[in-house]
């Protein structure tokens, strides 16, 4: 703080911006001390610094560092831990009805009529625990996912930003793309792969698998390591094309709604619309990838030589309705998703600010 006392060019730091440097070249502003210059060029006239408010106080310490209001990449990967954990616990069930619709493929007599129909038999079947079948191992990868996602966002984000800690939506358009393959080859692909399994499993009449930890086993002691990556190129055009639009869209709401005022507090009531507005855009826009990914990843996923040829198959066998499979249950989910997952994260962040001190 000792540093903000220090007399500084109008040329440096803070004094670098247009509106600063004409405060500064007054000749009055030159006999005040810096911090009072400051917040003349705020507009908050020459008040002595004791008497501005704290909030105004802190953000002219900020500007007088020449610091920018970024989020440290270790606060983004826990945050997004924490708030990718919470998020699945909520919406699991959604998650199951989704992945058994797309399943349920043409090809073979349907199982399901709809969403209610499926909520229904699975609990005549198995109970209300029947609906969290899988939970474990998606719970066990969404809180790494979203680690990584909102870690590598930041990661490659903060150099982008400009001295306000703006981002342009283009770049968050990129910043996504990047967050969203990450995510996918570390964590996302392995770990759905896994979820399909087991969800499928629960539809053979002999289930082979009796929980999480003895799936894993079966599948990397029949299929190895490589068999928890089947559906590997979809998975990465799904959750890049995933978070390049959500992000694009979270980052272009947020500007809209901060407008000349970056440092405008958002509340979480608006981050949830915003973030749900984000989920819907994301749903319609790759949903066939999404179905794509869920089929290279089942137990029958022998019967396609590749991606592509998956493609083709359920164009040629199903029509192109197919490909949004899903689409009702999968929206609510990613809505509600993509909403907890936003105010969690942001509210957590703010947390973190008060109890972890970074520049």
């Amino acid at each position: 703080m000792s540093s903000l006392l220090k007399p500084f060019s109008v040329f440096e730091g803070p004094c670098d911006s247009c509106s600063v440097r004409r405060a500064c070249r007054s000749s009055t502003s030159h006999q005040q001390p810096p911090s009072q210059r400051l917040a003349a060029a705020a507009g908050l006239g020459f008040l002595p610094a004791h008497q501005l408010p704290y909030a105004a106080r802190r953000n002219l310490a900020a500007a007088a560092v020449g610091g920018r209001k970024i989020t440290h990449p270790g606060k983004a990967i826990l945050a997004g831990g924490i708030a990718g954990g919470i998020e699945i616990c909520i919406t699991f069930p959604t998650e199951y009805v989704k992945t058994q619709l797309q399943l349920d493929e043409r090809a073979n007599p349907p199982r399901y009529r709809g969403i209610g129909d499926c909520v229904k038999l699975t609990v005549q079947d198995h109970g209300l625990r029947g609906l969290y079948r899988g939970l474990s191992s998606l719970l066990y990868g969404s809180i790494p996912k979203s680690a990584v996602r909102f870690g590598t966002f930041e990661i490659l984000s903060n150099p982008m930003r400009d001295a306000t800690g703006r981002l342009d939506n283009t770049r968050s358009l990129l910043c996504g793309l990047g967050a969203g393959i990450a995510e996918a080859i570390m964590v996302v692909c392995p770990m759905e792969t896994l979820k399909v399994k087991l969800i499928h499993d629960q539809c053979s009449l002999r289930p082979r698998y009796r929980g999480f930890f003895h799936g894993v086993s079966e599948i990397i002691r029949e299929q190895g390591v490589r068999g928890t990556y089947q559906g590997l190129t979809a998975t990465v055009l799904k959750q890049g094309t995933n978070q390049a639009i959500r992000f694009y869209v979270m980052n272009a709401l947020r500007n809209w709604y901060k407008g000349d005022d970056p440092g405008r507090d958002m509340h979480p009531i608006v981050t949830a619309m915003f973030g749900a507005t984000a989920g819907a855009a994301s749903v319609f826009g790759n949903t066939p990838l999404d179905v794509v990914k869920t089929r290279m990843q089942g137990l029958e996923a022998h019967r396609y030589k590749n991606t592509v040829d998956c493609a083709f198959q359920i164009l040629k066998h199903e029509g192109p309705q197919a490909f949004y499979k899903g689409t009702v249950p999968r929206l609510g989910r990613v809505c509600l998703d993509v909403a907890i997952v936003f105010v969690i994260y942001e509210e957590v962040v703010k947390l973190l600010n008060n109890v972890w001190k970074t520049q």
